[in-house]
């Protein structure tokens, strides 16, 4: 592999030996990504290595034991260290020493750093992988949901302002340079977005004051978002909230109240309107193959049904998301009866919002 490459993004640095491997890294020196041997490794802030595969036409998604992760970095690092990789000025010569300054004890190191400035993140949407994550909140306000479990181990709890401002004093300096790589500001944790007003203005003023310049986002249930008026949702937006992230599940009410999530149809259309009446963007979440087959034909024509009513536009994301479940009885899809679904929603959602994204939204591949 004598045909190295560097290539000195304005946020990244992309080394190659030739088009079967690409690694990069971000202006701290910390791998971000690679692909080598048909395998993409990706590495989370916590220094933890996601990798995934295709075998027999399916992904196979893994997390690397940390042993397993410490070999994977050291043998990346030492391809590095031994390439011929042409340096041209300063500034590659500069990056190159900040990628061999990170040794696999160093990185496995940042899980420490990275747990005393977060709690766990436990999701965000595909479009927020690369945000600025602001933990403004811990938990969510209703978690009873049936099918969710990502925020059972806490209780519902907000910063105060100071405690707030601090903890973006720590994301920077955590982040260091690796902040040019972000795009955005998602306020966590689940419903960050339901705060009081007195609340909720001066953590988002807080939030673009350290992170000038991003748009934020945030989740937000619709029983609860609904409170708010399309005068408030505006005020919102002029300090710089960009999206909102709503997971609707499905448009069959009877489903809604088997799966133990308030709301119906009727209120999901009032709200994403409310939302665009004070000029927002959304994103809005489908489980796609929730209720099995029990449900399948109402949850089917009564998400379609609302999709078609939507007011989406461009810049809206609509994402369907593979239900994960434990449950293996008659009730539940097969992974190919869920793809089938999927694929059925999708394109009837196209043809009802075609200014919109319509995409999966697969939760087993988050990563921050």
């Amino acid at each position: 592999m004598n045909n190295w490459t560097i290539s000195a993004r304005k946020n990244i640095t992309v080394l190659s030996p030739d088009q079967e491997a690409v690694f990069s890294f971000d202006l701290e020196g910390r791998p971000v990504s690679w692909y080598q041997n048909d395998h993409i490794y990706k590495r989370s802030l916590a220094s933890r290595i996601h990798t995934r595969e295709r075998v027999g036409g399916r992904r196979v998604r893994a997390v690397l034991p940390e042993a397993d992760a410490a070999e994977s970095y050291r043998q990346l690092l030492d391809q590095i260290a031994n390439a011929p990789i042409p340096v041209d000025d300063p500034d590659q010569q500069d990056r190159l020493q900040r990628i061999l300054a990170w040794t696999p004890e160093r990185l496995l190191e940042e899980k420490h750093r990275f747990n005393r400035i977060y709690r766990p993140v436990s999701i965000l949407p595909p479009d927020q992988y690369l945000a600025v994550v602001l933990q403004a909140t811990f938990g969510c306000t209703w978690n009873r949901c049936t099918f969710c479990s990502f925020y059972q181990d806490r209780e519902f709890a907000c910063r105060t302002t100071e405690e707030f401002e601090d903890h973006c004093a720590g994301v920077t300096e955590f982040l260091g340079e690796g902040l040019s790589l972000r795009r955005s500001i998602f306020l966590a944790d689940g419903n960050a977005l339901v705060l009081s007003r007195d609340r909720l203005f001066p953590i988002l003023e807080t939030a673009t004051a350290h992170f000038p310049g991003m748009p934020v986002h945030g989740f937000v249930d619709v029983f609860s978002g609904e409170r708010r008026t399309s005068a408030e949702w505006s005020e919102l937006r002029e300090l710089g909230l960009e999206r909102v992230h709503v997971g609707l599940e499905t448009g069959a009410d009877e489903l809604l109240a088997w799966l133990n999530k308030p709301g119906s149809a009727e209120e999901s259309f009032g709200f994403v309107s409310t939302l665009k009446e004070a000029g927002l963007k959304v994103a809005l979440i489908f489980m796609v193959g929730a209720g099995g087959r029990r449900f399948a034909e109402q949850h089917r024509v009564a998400t379609i049904a609302l999709a078609e009513r939507l007011p989406l536009q461009k810049g809206d994301i609509v994402y369907l998301s593979p239900f994960q479940s434990d449950d293996t009885g008659a009730n539940s899809f097969s992974d190919d009866e869920i793809e089938l679904e999927l694929t059925v929603l999708q394109d009837r959602i196209r043809q009802a919002a075609p200014e919109a994204i319509v995409t999966r939204y697969d939760i087993r591949e988050f990563l921050y």
